[in-house]
């Protein structure tokens, strides 16, 4: 048995070396797909772990630059900010949920969503499948087997006519045991007790921001489901995002909770106490927020988490090619820019994702700068991509 487990070790690591020609790197964080012959460049639609030369930093900055000369007029700016969610209202009634792909990359990069003991799990599945799972796009191919692993636990233990009370989840006997409990207890009062807030009775928390159509919740659920004691929030400022999160098939008020919120508001209050959240997801959110707004969305943001709670981050970086391809008149301030579909977009550098989550009492855990080189093989096109990934924990 050991012979052979040997020889397929062996096997696996020639084969991921063949595939992304260079075994040097980890899988996680950020991708091992390296590009280490410049003539195989159309070969893959993205490649990692991408250097800047000199030179092409020089051409972005200058870019950037030229493309920031000429402001959007200051009536125009007040516009956005006043409109906000007017524009992506309608950008979620134009597109619905057909614009964004599901992130199902999320678990590989940001492990921390879920709890420490399924995360383990996870590990020992992959590890025995290992040998059909050798890239992100499938290493949580299993995913779908996990929701309806989940589906059958649910109709185990709730069956039919289950009742969901803000997240806690009774079938019709433990319903009735609470109707018509012994100590004479008012039936009225124990569930009220229960509905204090959505997802009160769950152990282990997550709170996506900006939730969108969906792209980050439903292939969170499809892992949740199947781990008792865990709740899903989400929201959006936009409220069409929220209803097309509802109106899903996989939408399920036992496991999630979808509200419309504007994170700009401080006082406006979220549907659950500060201090439970174990997971805040804040990815492609905070970049279309005013720079001026910024802060005051973080600190509030940490203030929901529990101590050792976690912040996971990934949102546009400096010079990527979305800033670059942008035209004269549509910068609104420095690297911050507003979209022909009048959404806004800031690109961040690292630095400054780090001074806003540790000036919020965070703790770096991790704070990077992932440079990708994305390909068109169809058109021969290059095209260089910058991201930021962070996760930042509230100190215990």
């Amino acid at each position: 048995n050991f012979i052979i487990k040997l020889s397929a070790l062996c096997l696996r690591k020639s084969k991921i070396q063949q595939r992304h020609q260079s075994s040097r790197r980890p899988a996680v964080p950020l991708g091992s797909r390296i590009l280490t012959d410049p003539s195989k460049v159309f070969e893959h639609n993205m490649w990692d772990h991408m250097q800047w030369s000199q030179e092409e930093e020089e051409n972005a900055k200058e870019k950037a630059a030229e493309n920031s000369l000429v402001k959007v007029q200051w009536e125009d700016q007040d516009k956005y900010e006043r409109e906000a969610s007017k524009y992506w209202n309608e950008f979620y009634k134009i597109h619905k949920n057909n614009f964004f792909k599901d992130r199902n990359w999320l678990f590989l990069e940001f492990p921390e969503i879920l709890p420490e003991k399924r995360r383990e799990e996870l590990k020992t599945k992959e590890r025995s499948s290992e040998h059909t799972k050798t890239n992100s796009t499938n290493i949580f191919s299993h995913k779908n087997e996990m929701f309806e692993e989940g589906e059958k636990y649910w109709k185990k233990n709730y069956g039919g006519g289950s009742t969901s009370v803000q997240g806690y989840v009774y079938n019709k006997n433990q319903t009735k045991s609470l109707t018509d409990n012994s100590q004479g207890k008012n039936c009225g009062e124990e569930l009220g007790r229960l509905e204090s807030f959505p997802g009160s009775d769950a152990t282990y928390r997550i709170l996506e921001v900006g939730c969108g159509a969906g792209n980050s919740v439903f292939p969170i659920l499809k892992v949740l489901c199947n781990i008792p004691g865990t709740f899903l929030y989400c929201c959006d400022f936009a409220s069409g995002a929220v209803e097309l999160v509802k109106s899903h098939s996989s939408y399920n008020s036992a496991w999630c909770s979808a509200f419309v919120h504007d994170v700009c508001d401080d006082a406006l209050p979220y549907p659950f106490p500060d201090e439970i959240l174990d997971v805040i997801l804040l990815v492609f959110v905070l970049s279309t927020i005013h720079p001026d707004r910024m802060q005051g969305v973080v600190n509030r943001l940490a203030k929901l988490l529990k101590p050792g709670g976690m912040l996971l981050f990934r949102d546009y970086g400096r010079y990527d090619r979305a800033q670059l391809r942008f035209k004269k008149g549509h910068c609104l301030s420095e690297n911050f820019y507003v979209r022909g579909d009048g959404t806004r977009v800031y690109f961040f550098t690292k630095d400054e994702v780090w001074n806003m989550f540790s000036l919020a009492g965070l703790t770096e855990v991790q704070n990077l700068v992932d440079r990708r080189l994305q390909v068109n093989r169809k058109k021969k096109v290059k095209m260089q991509r910058v991201w930021i990934q962070s996760k930042f924990q509230k100190p215990l």
